[in-house]
């Protein structure tokens, strides 16, 4: 049996609508705020792994200040063994980048034989932290899977491609991130919850990984799509041509 880690970040829940204030500015500090929903998709997938004896142990890791903890201790309810939180200051760049370094060190410390991430974070869609993580451990990966298997000690996994379905057999230990189909993450309910704080959390402060964190990006703007215009009606294949020519410029 393996040890399995799953990644896990506070974002804000998934049914706001984010906008920008009135000086155009993102000021999310008030918005209610909760696990991104790729993330439980592939915590779900951990749990549901022990559950059948595949797995040992199930640790939920975030990176981020004191607020992660709330998602960390849903993350217990949901069926966790324990949680770590790999506790950064408030003027530390949390960026794909810098989170992967963290991540792989984390890893690698705990000698786990599978790291499972969402495939991307709703916040920013960066889809590269898992990525990354297997780069710098020099592991196999396989992003966007949808199902997942162990066979003779060997991950099998199915993977949705934009030709159909690609299925992998990886080497333990490896990488995977989790699209939507993987699992239906279970509903955490009060009792869950309440049982969840008989379990182990940990904070970490990242120092302590003996890593260097400095910033990658810089956020030059941020601004609002522009609003969709209304539909028209056209009445001929000729005016619509017309339009595509004249007004849009796409012929």
């Amino acid at each position: 049996m393996i040890k399995i880690v799953v990644a896990v970040k506070r974002v804000v829940d998934a049914n706001i609508k984010v906008r920008l204030n009135e000086a155009g500015e993102l000021d999310i500090s008030g918005f209610k705020k909760a696990m991104n929903p790729f993330d439980e998709i592939a915590l779900e997938q951990a749990v549901q792994m022990k559950e059948k004896g595949l797995a040992d142990e199930v640790i939920a890791v975030s990176v981020g200040d004191s607020g992660s903890s709330e998602t960390l201790r849903t993350a217990l309810a949901m069926g966790a063994d324990r949680a770590v939180l790999l506790e950064t200051e408030k003027d530390v760049i949390i960026e794909p980048l810098n989170v992967a370094k963290l991540l792989a060190a984390f890893m690698k410390k705990e000698a786990a034989g599978l790291m499972i991430f969402g495939k991307q974070a709703i916040d920013n869609d960066a889809n590269q932290v898992g990525q990354m993580v297997a780069a710098m451990l020099d592991l196999p990966q396989a992003t966007h899977v949808s199902k997942v298997e162990e066979k003779d000690g060997k991950l099998h996994v199915t993977r949705e491609i934009d030709g159909g379905i690609e299925e992998d057999e990886l080497e333990l230990p490896a990488v995977v991130t989790a699209d939507l189909r993987l699992s239906n993450p279970r509903y955490v309910t009060l009792p869950m919850m309440m049982k969840s704080k008989k379990k182990p959390m940990q904070v970490v402060p990242y120092r302590e990984l003996g890593v260097e964190l400095r910033p990658h990006l810089e956020l030059i703007k941020v601004e609002s799509p522009e609003a969709r215009k209304t539909g028209q009606i056209l009445s001929s294949v000729d005016e619509l041509i017309d339009k595509l020519k004249n007004e849009v410029k796409v012929l």
